[in-house]
């Protein structure tokens, strides 16, 4: 009866451990500069947004019209003011990204 119990109570956290990990959002990369002003992907934000970020901006994640700051900068260059499906997890409002990929 025991070892049931803590066979239950192990596959219960590894569970939980799994469901709070990796989660997706799905926005456009603009850059700190310009924030939210590059909602939408379009030829326009993509100039902008690599002319900030040459200029000393970051990348980040705009997203229901929030900005997410974004760890691995170097996994957004080739998506500059493009939609995209970010996977990693979110501390606050910055989320350590494990996978960026063209939004479908």
């Amino acid at each position: 009866m025991r070892k049931g119990l803590l066979l239950m109570a192990a596959v219960l956290l590894v569970a939980t451990m799994s469901w709070a990990g990796a989660k997706s959002w799905t926005g456009t990369v603009s850059d700190s500069h310009c924030g939210a002003k590059h909602a939408v992907a379009s030829d326009a934000a993509a100039s902008c947004v690599a002319s900030c970020v040459k200029g000393g901006a970051k990348y980040v994640l705009v997203s229901d019209g929030k900005v997410y700051e974004v760890d691995a900068q170097d996994k957004f260059a080739a998506f500059a003011g493009k939609s995209v499906k970010v996977t990693g997890e979110m501390k606050g409002m910055a989320i350590t990204v494990a996978s960026v990929e063209a939004a479908q």
